[in-house]
């Protein structure tokens, strides 16, 4: 396993859109266990192929409770339900942060890394993520939905005393 660069706000790669997986083989396993311990080296709750300069529809989500840890191959938004108002960053634009509308719930179909399919029923946080994470394999980020007035640059330890 290896810690991937991260690919940053101006990277045009966050703009393309993605390629399917056509075979789940040894390297798309090892780009799977490279993202999540990037996006655990960075505190991320979730991270996408191109984020890393891979233009392949993978995702790795962790919300560091039990059973809350997937790797998603080729993941489609399939249903969606009500909507919440949430605070959104992004890995890939450190210390920016706004308001974003998302579904409350939804439903994602994809293959798990061994390519065996899941279906996969979310709400609140996690389906914040997924929807987050399947808009960066559409070449779109959080910036492109922030409600206007509401981005925001931070200092990194700005809220420390």
């Amino acid at each position: 396993m290896a810690i991937r660069n991260l690919r940053y706000e101006n990277d045009e790669i966050l703009k393309k859109r993605s390629r399917e997986i056509e075979v789940i083989d040894d390297k798309i396993k090892e780009l799977a266990k490279d993202m999540m311990e990037t996006m655990h080296k960075w505190d991320g709750v979730g991270l996408a192929g191109p984020q890393v300069g891979v233009l392949k529809r993978i995702i790795v989500i962790d919300l560091y409770e039990e059973g809350t840890q997937f790797t998603l191959i080729n993941p489609v938004l399939v249903k969606e339900k009500g909507i919440q108002e949430v605070d959104e960053g992004c890995l890939s634009f450190p210390n920016k942060y706004g308001k974003v509308e998302r579904p409350k719930e939804v439903v994602v179909e994809a293959l798990d890394i061994d390519g065996k399919k899941v279906k996969l029923k979310a709400k609140d946080l996690l389906a914040q993520a997924l929807c987050h994470e399947i808009d960066h394999l559409n070449g779109i980020v959080f910036t492109d939905k922030v409600k206007p007035g509401t981005l925001e640059t931070v200092t990194p330890n700005e809220n420390k005393k």
